[in-house]
């Protein structure tokens, strides 16, 4: 398993879309990465249910928190952040999202997930305020970077329920 570089990423993003609806490529590209960045912002609530099959799976709801001038304030707390960006990975490759380290710097943190070979969608991550005096997000911030991984071989691909999502 490999890391793609800068110079595969743009490849991969002009050649088989492997990344669309980006706000600005030069600055999005990284030399190990795509930063992705903050389309929308939500608060959850309510209890969550997660089993072994996802038959009884039950998520929180979640209430959008309105940008004012471009602008999101958030308290200490958990949020779930919707990125810009779609994304479409082959089947022989895979990614892990890391959060900017800005943003670990201010006091919060990203959650997040395998993005699994054949995903296609655009991700929500978990953002965790820690900072008790919050930290203020503007629309568009890059808060996550994407590396991205070839697999040893092609695999069967992520058919999952979030596949699509946000579409």
């Amino acid at each position: 398993m490999s890391c793609l570089s800068k110079r595969e990423i743009r490849r991969l993003i002009e050649e088989k879309g492997l990344i669309s609806d980006y706000v600005d490529l030069e600055t999005q590209l990284q030399p190990n990465g795509f930063d992705c960045t903050l389309r929308k912002i939500g608060k959850i609530s309510g209890e969550a249910r997660i089993d072994f099959d996802n038959t009884e799976r039950v998520l929180p709801e979640v209430s959008e928190i309105e940008f004012r001038n471009g602008w999101v304030y958030l308290n200490r707390g958990y949020y779930r952040a919707y990125i810009n960006e779609i994304v479409r990975i082959p089947e022989n490759l895979m990614a892990l999202a890391r959060p900017r380290s800005s943003l670990i710097r201010a006091g919060a943190n990203v959650l997040t997930a395998v993005w699994d070979a054949g995903y296609q969608g655009r991700s929500e991550v978990g953002i965790v305020v820690y900072n008790d005096s919050g930290v203020w997000l503007k629309k568009n911030a890059r808060i996550v970077q994407l590396v991205f991984f070839t697999l040893d071989s092609e695999t069967e691909g992520y058919r999952g329920i979030y596949r699509g999502e946000n579409m």
